[in-house]
């Protein structure tokens, strides 16, 4: 079932999502070679506390940490470590935030120092392609228009668009309704309507779309081991437009 959401409960996601954008700009600063995702891991779980925020991953199904950090060929749910990050890499910083009960979830990926014309175009490409989703959601629309939108950019850039794991609804928890796949054929699926609140973070491989998963049971990456990047907001659908609750 959707959950609608009223406009005092978008106000009060939105206001989480103003703190996890702020920590994403701060995220950005940080990031260089010789820096750690478990350095960024103690940053972002001190500096919601400080903004009297929570990092709701922390105990979700067992998961240990603030942030998901994934490096490189790494799709998502990658575990903060303290391997120094190095010229050439990128890392996707993912974590939802916890304001009064309102929840926020974002993803960005990041480049460390130089990288590849073939990775800044990755990172470019899959940015775009989350505003182009972003685009077709808007009540009236339906969910596929948002996948293909996605889909069909990605694939004429020559990268491809992950299946296993796709955007979501979020509200009194991380994972509600409406399941959001970043692929799909145009208006096709759930019909959006106002109320209605999601993720939209589209994950782009380099190469071939299918993944593998880690025996820690989380951390899921590209089959053939090339790069995969991520970016990610939460939208609401409300009777003014599309608002993102958690734009930078």
């Amino acid at each position: 079932m959707i959950v609608l959401k009223s406009e005092r409960e978008i106000k009060s996601m939105h206001e989480a999502g103003k703190i996890l954008a702020a920590c994403h700009r701060e995220i950005a600063n940080l990031i260089r070679p010789g820096v750690s995702s478990w350095d960024i891991e103690v940053f972002v779980d001190e500096f919601l506390r400080k903004h009297d925020a929570k990092p709701e991953q922390k105990g979700y199904k067992g998961y240990e940490y603030a942030t998901c950090a994934s490096i490189n060929d790494e799709i998502c749910h990658g575990f903060p470590r303290k391997t120094p990050l190095k010229d050439g890499d990128i890392v996707t910083i993912d974590m939802v935030v916890n304001y009064n009960g309102a929840l926020a979830d974002s993803a960005w990926s990041y480049a460390v120092g130089e990288v590849t014309r073939q990775t800044e175009k990755l990172l470019a490409v899959t940015k775009e392609s989350l505003y182009r989703g972003i685009e077709q959601a808007k009540a009236g629309n339906r969910i596929g228009d948002i996948g293909y939108a996605i889909q069909s950019y990605v694939e004429s850039e020559g990268f491809s668009v992950v299946r296993d794991f796709i955007g979501h609804g979020i509200g009194a928890s991380i994972h509600e309704k409406p399941d959001v796949p970043h692929y799909g054929l145009p208006n096709r699926g759930t019909r959006l309507k106002e109320g209605m609140v999601f993720t939209i973070e589209p994950m782009v491989n380099v190469g071939v779309y299918q993944s593998k998963r880690d025996n820690n049971g989380w951390t899921a990456r590209t089959a053939d081991g090339k790069y995969s990047a991520q970016y990610e907001h939460t939208i609401a659908i409300t009777k003014e437009g599309t608002i993102i609750l958690t734009d930078q």
